[in-house]
C-alpha cells in the first residue's frame, strides 16, 4: 500500500460515522438489550447469582435466525428486534459488525479479544 493510499484510508476512516445515520436503530437495539436483560434479572434462579451475557452476541443470533426464519415467525422476530424490514435489519447488523470487528490498523483487518473467567463453587 503506498503513503497516498494509507492517507486516503485513514481519512475516510476519520470521516465515516461509526454508525449508519440511523438514531433510531441504535436506540432500538439498547432498548431490545435492556428488554432481555430485564427478563434475564428477572428469573428467581438469577436474582441470588451472578449473569454475563452479550447484548451484541444475542442481536447477532436473533438476526441469523430472523434471516431463516419464515412466516408469522419471521415477522414476530422483525417486530421484537424492532426492524421494519428484513433488509433494514441486515444492513444495520453488517455496518455495525464492519466497525466493531474493524481494528486501527491500516488494513483494518479484526481485532478480537477475549476475556474469560471461571468462578468455582467450594462445595463441589
Amino acid at each position: 500500500m503506498t503513503p497516498r493510499e494509507s492517507e486516503s484510508i485513514t481519512k475516510q476512516r476519520e470521516t465515516t460515522p461509526l454508525l449508519p445515520n440511523d438514531d433510531e436503530s441504535f436506540t432500538n437495539l439498547a432498548k431490545v438489550s435492556l428488554t432481555i436483560a430485564k427478563h434475564l434479572f428477572s428469573k428467581q434462579e438469577y436474582k441470588e447469582n451472578n449473569i454475563v451475557f452479550s447484548p451484541l452476541s444475542l442481536q447477532i443470533v436473533l438476526s441469523i435466525i430472523t434471516a431463516g426464519s419464515e412466516g408469522p415467525m419471521h415477522q414476530q422476530l422483525l417486530d421484537f428486534l424492532r426492524f421494519k424490514s428484513t433488509d433494514h435489519l441486515n444492513s444495520f447488523v453488517s455496518h455495525l459488525l464492519s466497525v466493531i470487528l474493524k481494528d486501527a490498523t491500516h488494513s483494518g483487518g479484526p481485532c478480537l479479544s477475549c476475556i474469560n473467567g471461571v468462578w468455582v463453587d467450594p462445595r463441589f
